[in-house]
């Protein structure tokens, strides 16, 4: 698997060259070689900071000397017109990787913003909230990163460390009792978690003695239902809920009771924070020096 580090450098690289192609002719057109500057990335509303680290590693690519003084750390809620971040070192690198920077600034708040607006719903029931992979292709590392900055858990991370049986490999496999029976001779070592639509599928997959059912788009009495039944049951399992969860009816999820509430939208529908960067002072590499 790829290391967090290695995720993070690949996910730059990849922006860099997307963004910069051939070079910044822009920048490189107006801003002398040797210029030094100052700046300040500011919030522009309210949220949760995630993604510090990345941020300063977009300009650290573009220039090793590039310094980064943050004034607070991922996890921390800021308001509009709070200091994020100072900046220093060549006006060229400043330049040409702020958007970049931002970008992974901005999107990786975003989703730790969101996460915290369900976890504080879920605060004191005991329900664990976690991501999905509806990640941005190269960015689930990092994403999933943000998820656990603003209160929220990893499910699994990727096709290998965790078994989830969903409704198609079911019917790929003939039925819920071949398809448990198949990951468990393949992979002993691995929890086996099956999704179900309705009460009929649930106690197939009981019968089965799968570690957790994920409900899947229920109503709220048949969720009722289905979590009374899997605690009840000779083989009781682990009850997730996913599916039509939002804010305004996580409450009401939660108070059924259930282990585990899943939200695809904590990474694929977070709004970005809004951010900015401005060079405050331009001048000569004397009074810059370090």
């Amino acid at each position: 698997m790829i290391s967090m580090e290695a995720s993070m450098r690949a996910a730059i690289r990849t922006a860099l060259d997307e963004d910069v192609g051939t070079g910044d002719v822009t920048t490189e057109s107006t801003v002398p070689e040797g210029r030094r500057s100052r700046a300040t990335i500011v919030a522009k509303e309210k949220g949760v900071i995630a993604g510090l680290k990345v941020a300063e590693a977009v300009f650290r690519e573009l220039d090793p000397d590039v310094r980064m003084n943050v004034r607070v750390i991922d996890g921390e809620h800021v308001a509009h017109g709070d200091l994020v971040a100072e900046l220093k070192g060549k006006t060229r690198a400043i330049l040409t990787g702020e958007r970049v920077a931002l970008n992974f600034l901005a999107r990786l708040s975003g989703i730790a913003t969101m996460t915290a607006k369900y976890a504080d719903v879920l605060r004191g029931t005991g329900v664990v909230l976690l991501d999905t992979r509806k990640t941005t292709p190269g960015m689930r590392l990092l994403e999933k990163y943000a998820v656990s900055i603003g209160g929220g858990a990893n499910h699994r991370i990727g096709l290998w460390d965790m078994v989830l049986i969903k409704e198609n490999h079911i019917t790929a496999a003939g039925g819920i009792g071949p398809a448990v029976s198949g990951v468990r001779k393949s992979h002993p070592a691995l929890s086996v978690e099956i999704e179900v639509r309705n009460l009929e599928e649930l106690n197939e997959a009981l019968e089965a003695d799968v570690d957790r059912v994920m409900l899947d788009n229920m109503s709220i009495d048949e969720m009722r239902r289905a979590i009374q039944t899997a605690g009840e049951h000779e083989h009781p399992a682990d009850v997730e809920i996913s599916g039509g969860v939002t804010l305004e009816n996580l409450a009401a999820v939660a108070e059924l009771g259930p282990g585990f509430i899943s939200v695809g939208a904590l990474t694929h529908s977070a709004p970005a924070l809004d951010l900015s960067l401005l060079v405050e002072d331009i001048a000569d590499d004397a009074r810059h020096a370090d």
